[in-house]
């Protein structure tokens, strides 16, 4: 028995791993494709591009974001019964579902596309673009399902093919699309007077990356699906059970589950959706033309993307930890429900400082090296103007992971609600009574995360009393980054004389990744203990002690 309980929780924790990775890769690929794609359709492209996207995100909140979680629940909670009727019920209750609502919502966002990017978002050259990925609703509902029905069968690799499959396909045809209709839209513009015409063609090229993507993995799980559909027909002959489940009753169960989850997404997917409309819109009443504050759009949106690089390991270690620390929970061990915490922290903030002080000391020449078809000079300002959101963000990600490990799945819900008013005012304030413009929205998002991080802490001390170590934690990782971001920034300064600017901003990263090590190894930023913990530790402490590196003082 307790044989048969290790090899459960080992196939978990790595149907797990398989998820996590190819979350992790398809986070990856998406955002070195971003790089070339902005090259190709400018800022005002790309700021063209992310007001449809927001409001497509938004649309898929509502049809579809929720039902891969939804099903694989519910299917797994029959099938652990043996009641494979009754889970088959939960599909094809989930597929009506999807059917309905993903198109239902497609045929509105498609007609309606002119009325919601000229009247919800005033950026009506948006609507190209909307109109494009307005079918990938409905794929992307139905793929949903099946994802779920799959997950909820105990596998997790057809959701990480697809993923990955989806973001290369993605990328591949984004790229393509954006700079053939770009083509077509310079021909329009001349035609018709309107310069901006090329930017919102190219937008709606590289939207249609999304939509095939979603369409590839729809397509592949459709494959599979028939492909299992033999062996289903079998265990559906097999079921004995004796209840069997109504549609209605199926269809009840299933909506009481999206909810919660669909309420905690549209918390935090809100805030970039109110940026955009409320920026837009004040913008517009302050003189600024469409144009202008496409422009501005488009480097919010490179920021964004340059910001969210270690917060995808912060996300990813978010994740990985949420089991760890359930099953900490489960032990009523307070002592190990704090191990785990304190490293799941440390590692975050031993990530995110030197990645924050990296952007301030090298803004200018890392969104350069990106971005080399573009004037960068705003773009960095923001970078160093926002880089210490990195820190609260990546700290506010992992302690909603931990509320959400100790089963209080409302917390980080409630705490973002608060952060979103405070951030709105302070957005506001900014930008009517300051007209601090694009530079605004910087603020008021480090206000967000600054929020968020307060009340979570709060919550986590209120729920089992931890306090989190500071000396370690916190200031070890930031002198050490504040060393690196000086060595980093003459190293730069003196190479950039010499060398091409392309390579004097890559050397300049290696000297930081080198400098920010050693600084906190001699401070005493990472244990022995902790070094022999990790894969061939063993090897690593002994180079380090023959080179002396190892500060053996304890804190």
């Amino acid at each position: 028995m307790g044989n048969a309980s290790k090899r459960k929780e080992n196939n978990f924790l790595l149907q797990g791993g398989v998820l996590a990775a190819a979350g992790i890769i398809s986070r990856l690929i998406g955002l070195v494709y971003r790089i070339p794609l902005t090259n190709i359709i400018t800022e005002r492209g790309q700021g063209i591009y992310d007001i449809a996207f927001q409001i497509y995100s938004i649309a898929l909140l509502l049809t579809s974001y929720s039902l891969p979680l939804a099903v694989s629940k519910l299917v797994s909670e029959r099938v652990a019964k043996g009641e494979t009727t009754n889970a088959y019920r939960v599909f094809k209750s989930a597929m009506a579902f999807a059917v309905t609502a993903g198109g239902g919502i497609a045929i509105v966002v498609f007609f309606g596309a002119r009325g919601i990017a000229t009247h919800m978002m005033s950026m009506s050259l948006s609507t190209h673009a909307l109109k494009v990925l307005a079918p990938g609703l409905l794929f992307v509902a139905v793929m949903g399902v099946l994802r779920g029905y799959f997950q909820g069968l105990g596998t997790m690799l057809p959701t990480a093919v697809t993923q990955i499959l989806e973001q290369i396909v993605n990328a591949i045809v984004s790229l393509i699309g954006a700079k053939v209709l770009l083509d077509f839209g310079k021909t329009a513009a001349r035609e018709q007077g309107d310069e901006l015409l090329e930017y919102a063609y190219a937008a709606a090229g590289s939207t249609l990356g999304t939509v095939v993507g979603a369409l590839c993995g729809l397509l592949f799980l459709a494959l599979l699906f028939f492909a299992y559909k033999k062996r289903l027909k079998r265990q559906l002959r097999s079921d004995r059970s004796a209840h069997k489940e109504s549609y209605r009753f199926i269809i009840k169960i299933m909506l009481l589950t999206i909810a919660p989850v669909l309420l905690s997404t549209v918390v935090y997917n809100l805030q970039n959706i109110l940026d955009n409309a409320i920026f837009n819109g004040i913008m517009s009443a302050q003189g600024l033309t469409e144009a202008d504050y496409a422009r501005d759009n488009g480097r919010l949106s490179n920021y964004l993307t340059m910001v969210s690089i270690p917060l995808a390991i912060a996300n990813a270690l978010a994740v990985s930890f949420i089991p760890t620390i359930v099953r900490a929970a489960e032990t009523k061990r307070k002592r190990v429900i704090h191990e785990k915490i304190h490293t799941l922290i440390r590692v975050t903030m031993l990530i995110t400082f030197p990645c924050a002080v990296g952007y301030i000391a090298l803004a200018r020449p890392i969104a350069d090296m990106l971005f080399f078809r573009l004037d960068n000079e705003v773009l960095a300002i923001m970078l160093q103007l926002g880089a210490i959101s990195i820190v609260f963000d990546g700290l506010s990600t992992v302690t909603n992971a931990v509320l959400q490990g100790l089963n209080r799945m409302m917390k980080p819900v409630k705490n973002a609600a608060v952060a979103l008013v405070i951030h709105l005012i302070a957005l506001f304030i900014v930008l009517v009574f300051f007209k601090w413009g694009i530079y605004g929205v910087i603020i008021s998002k480090i206000v967000f995360s600054i929020v968020m991080c307060i009340m979570n802490s709060h919550d986590i001390r209120e729920e089992i009393g931890y306090v989190q170590e500071q000396r370690k934690t916190m200031l070890v990782p930031a002198i050490a980054a504040g060393i690196m971001g000086i060595v980093t920034f003459m190293f730069y300064f003196i190479l950039n004389i010499f060398c091409p600017h392309v390579v004097a901003t890559l050397i300049a990263i290696v000297v930081a990744v080198i400098t920010y090590t050693l600084s906190v190894l001699l401070l005493g930023g990472i244990s022995e203990e902790e070094l022999l913990a990790m894969p061939r530790g063993a090897r690593v402490v002994k180079i380090l002690r023959r080179l002396h590196l190892l500060n053996e003082e304890s804190y």
